[in-house]
């Protein structure tokens, strides 16, 4: 039984303060720089046809922006270099020409004074790039979700309840929310103290108002602490496992706020990290692989997931 209790490989994808904080580290270095030439070695990576990618090559960086969670860059004439990260792609400052060295190189930016190198791991090749021209192109590949930073808590709400879905589904779709993944919707659940699988219908006005704030003042902490790391230094280790975290990737550490282990729900490559205690009165949530094998004798308290464990 505890070989089923083990803790499982998160996978994370880059999202909205670990977009912020590339942007970040990006303005100093290519706002206002030409871009020379732009190497690709990925073959499946480039996404678009037209304009050419060459089109880029000779062209100023006017500026940087955040799409969901992608990162744009603005070339001169109204040219956009669109990269979507996806999963396992990193983003690294090189000395200027660096060598696409091995297969997790995908392609190079270079710039008189750098070049910025684009890595996927593993095997999957999920990060793209297009090349789109113009503001309606541009458009295009927005998922339509609205930014928290200036949404009011009425289209917040709105947003939310187009659809009745637990807030952990809502809180991570990208046409209702703009850049919240797995990693920082388990950090605003729990500063808010509310369950992942609480259907957005069901929430009532003091829910929302916590909710919001808590969307809000959670993604804000982490631009504001990822912002500050990549004014010293480049980000080239982007990742969710980090100790300042109250939930993420802390399946089986202790609450910071009760004390209590952090659970979690897994489902495909991904988990839902919470505190029982704090967010779901004490209620043990369902795992979907083990709940399936244990039935009834699924633990529903955290006395009754201790006992368990020491079978």
């Amino acid at each position: 039984m505890r070989k089923l209790l083990r803790a499982c490989t998160l996978i994370l994808m880059p999202e909205l303060p670990d977009i912020s904080a590339y942007l970040t580290a990006l303005a100093p270095r290519i706002v206002g720089k030409r871009l020379e030439h732009v190497r690709i070695a990925g073959i499946t990576l480039l996404r678009t046809a037209q304009p050419p990618v060459t089109d880029a090559e000779g062209r100023s960086v006017r500026e940087l922006r955040r799409i969901g969670k992608r990162i744009a860059i603005g070339l001169d004439g109204d040219l956009w270099l669109v990269l979507h990260l996806m999963i396992a792609g990193r983003l690294h400052w090189r000395t200027p020409g660096a060598k696409l060295a091995g297969r997790q190189s995908l392609a190079a930016f270079d710039f008189a004074d750098g070049s910025l190198v684009l890595t996927e791991a593993g095997t999957k090749r999920r990060a793209s790039l297009h090349v789109l021209q113009g503001e309606d192109a541009l458009a295009s590949v927005d998922p339509g979700g609205i930014n928290v930073f200036t949404a009011s808590l009425d289209s917040f709400r709105s947003a939310l309840t187009a659809e009745n879905r637990t807030l952990k589904r809502a809180l991570t779709d990208p046409r209702l929310l703009s850049g919240i993944g797995n990693a920082y919707s388990d950090e605003i659940l729990h500063a808010a103290q509310m369950s992942p699988v609480t259907l957005t219908h069901k929430l009532k006005a003091e829910e929302w108002q916590r909710l919001y704030d808590a969307t809000r003042e959670t993604l804000q902490l982490w631009i504001d602490l990822l912002g500050d790391e990549a004014q010293s230094a480049f980000p080239e280790k982007v990742t969710a496992f980090r100790k300042e975290m109250a939930a993420h990737g802390r399946y089986g550490q202790p609450c910071p706020r009760c004390g209590q282990p952090i659970q979690r729900i897994r489902y495909a490559d991904n988990e839902t990290n919470y505190c029982a205690q704090c967010q779901t009165g004490g209620k043990v949530l369902a795992d979907r692989s083990l709940s399936r094998l244990l039935g009834s004798d699924w633990p529903r308290t955290l006395d009754e997931l201790e006992a368990l464990k020491r079978r």
